[in-house]
């Protein structure tokens, strides 16, 4: 399985494409609380782990409710999940304080730390692409724009959305191609890959001026445009309002704690 399997984006486009209670919507409402949502997950100190927990609770429910495939979203988790690990890997070796005590082990700051890290990117991501599932991409850069993104950004993210994966596959049957040439013998060589990025970036300008042109010829000035404009409805400020409400309470108290001293009695 190749990387660009993992990140499909004619996969995550299908999905935008469905007709679910959370696909209709508003592009615009949807963004406000995934920001929210991550706002409030980063907000969490380092130590904190069990306290990220409930928050697992609003990409499930988008995953759920929008009929998105768990194994969608998980694999492309895989994808990132090498790049949080990367950023706090020294941390147990860091951060030797003990912080707390599990039975007879002692945990330090650092493997807590480096929970943390990995809980954060696991739900950030998840609910960015679920996002992006529940709304598609074009949907999604349509509603930023209207939240007031400038529309230079808007623009350039949706292209580096759609042809990122275009350059990625280029790259990977020119690495092939060299690989067959190569009868056998290792391509695994720095002058070898300069020589592929410098042929991928020629090729990738030319690709990005033809692209231009056909944009242009279609008639594209600069703007998304949308066929049926949206407007915000009592469902989609029940849906903001549920939420924020819902980050609020499980950022300020510790709902995996209470909930398991319920469970345990020792609440009482």
């Amino acid at each position: 399985m190749s990387f660009t399997d993992y990140l499909d984006v004619s996969q995550m486009d299908e999905l935008g494409r469905l007709d679910s209670p959370i696909h209709r919507l508003d592009a615009r409402v949807k963004a406000l609380t995934t920001a929210a949502f991550i706002v409030a997950v980063m907000s969490f100190p380092r130590y904190d782990v069990s306290a990220l927990m409930p928050f697992f609770l609003y990409p499930v429910a988008l995953m759920a409710r929008g009929r998105i495939p768990a194994r969608c979203i998980l694999r492309k988790l895989l994808v990132v999940a090498p790049l949080a690990l990367a950023v706090g890997i020294l941390n147990p070796w860091l951060d030797r304080r003990v912080v707390m005590t599990i039975g007879t082990h002692a945990v330090t700051g650092g493997w807590l730390s480096l929970a943390s890290i990995a809980l954060r990117s696991a739900l950030t991501v998840s609910a960015a692409l679920s996002l992006v599932a529940c709304t598609g991409m074009h949907r999604l850069c349509a509603g930023l724009e209207q939240l007031g993104l400038p529309r230079v950004f808007v623009v350039q993210m949706q292209l580096l959305y759609r042809y990122l994966f275009v350059v990625a596959e280029e790259g990977l049957r020119m690495r092939r191609a060299a690989e067959l040439r190569s009868l056998g013998r290792s391509t695994l060589r720095l002058r070898t890959y300069a020589a592929l990025v410098g042929h991928l970036l020629l090729r990738s300008l030319d690709r990005a001026q033809r692209v231009h042109q056909a944009m242009v010829a279609r008639g594209f000035e600069g703007h998304i445009r949308v066929l049926r404009p949206t407007r915000v409805r009592a469902a989609d400020l029940a849906f903001l309002a549920g939420w924020v409400a819902f980050f609020v309470v499980a950022r300020n108290w510790n709902l995996a704690r209470w909930l398991g001293a319920l469970v345990t009695g020792d609440g009482a």
